[in-house]
């Protein structure tokens, strides 16, 4: 099966109360892990490239390592997106490259800068037959090239939506409700909540559209101990309750991002194999203990939060 876009599997994930998970990719070894694991638990999956990604890794790079595993798995439905796109030129870039969706995140800008900005990428990529995402709302956090204080977040304005998204013509939007990019999106002794209050009003002037989490990693606690335990120093890295997360899948969220998690599992494999074999120094005897960290990860996300699995 070749690269597909979104728009039939977020319908099939709207209509039967699940999302697909949309999990960044650096390196081979994490397209490998979510992709066998995506393949034996019959799920359908997005792998998304952020800016940091593409400028480690090349975009060429990307296209081809994704291009791999749907040749290895031509069963499995894969989403090539933009995590995160900056501008026009950048969603722009990656359309001409062969990713099938992309991502504009003008949401730092003004209200109509965003609209603008949104519509033209739209313009562009449904020309081409690739889909587009937008955010409105702003998420605190760090992830790679986007950086936000925690007082200059946003919740997502239900009284938005409707005007945002009938003048931009874009196929998903990205919202704000409380989740956070990085792994400290909470601190010690806080109940983390999710706004499912705004989720289910923007649901409501939205019927049927398919709506989208970022900063969604929950932040395995066992990854966190094994990493500090080797030599790590991650302190009070909290995340996204996962009961939330699969609530908001049951409604009107198709697709939930992740990408902390993975690369919680990916560092404690590699820290703990270190220790325990500190004369090696092959790069697939460490790597393969990360990337089984990887897929086990993405193998629970799959069955315990998204419900995705047996949908192919």
């Amino acid at each position: 099966m070749p690269i597909v876009t979104s728009k039939e599997m977020f319908r099939k994930a709207y209509d039967g109360g699940y999302a697909i998970g949309a999990f960044n990719i650096n390196n081979m070894e994490i397209v490998q892990a979510i992709t066998d694991a995506a393949a034996e638990l019959k799920s359908p999956v997005i792998l998304q490239a952020s800016q940091g990604a593409r400028k480690y890794a090349n975009s060429v790079y990307l296209v081809k390592l994704v291009e791999a595993a749907s040749e290895l798995h031509p069963e499995l439905p894969i989403v090539l997106h933009l995590d995160h796109g900056a501008d026009f030129a950048t969603c722009k870039d990656c359309v001409d490259h062969g990713f099938t969706s992309v991502m504009i995140d003008y949401s730092s800008h003004s209200f109509e800068e965003n609209i603008e900005e949104s519509r033209k990428v739209a313009e562009y990529a449904h020309a081409h037959g690739v889909v587009v995402e937008a955010e409105l709302g702003t998420l605190a956090g760090i992830e790679d090239a986007v950086s936000v204080d925690a007082e200059k977040a946003m919740f997502t304005d239900p009284d938005q939506v409707e005007e945002f998204v009938n003048k931009t013509g874009v196929d998903s939007l990205a919202i704000a409700i409380g989740t956070s990019h990085g792994a400290y999106k909470f601190k010690p002794g806080t109940d983390p909540k999710l706004r499912l209050d705004i989720l289910a009003e923007v649901a409501r002037r939205l019927p049927g559209f398919p709506i989208v989490l970022h900063g969604s990693s929950s932040v395995p606690q066992e990854y966190v101990r094994i990493i500090n335990a080797n030599g790590g120093a991650l302190k009070d890295a909290i995340g996204v309750p996962e009961d939330q997360l699969r609530a908001a899948a049951r409604g009107a969220v198709c697709k939930i991002n992740i990408d902390s998690d993975l690369r919680l599992g990916l560092t404690a494999g590699i820290r703990q194999h270190f220790t325990e074999h500190p004369d090696h120094f092959d790069p697939r005897q460490y790597l393969t203990d990360g990337r089984a960290n990887v897929k086990a990860i993405v193998a629970h996300k799959i069955t315990e939060v998204l419900g995705s699995d047996n949908k192919i």
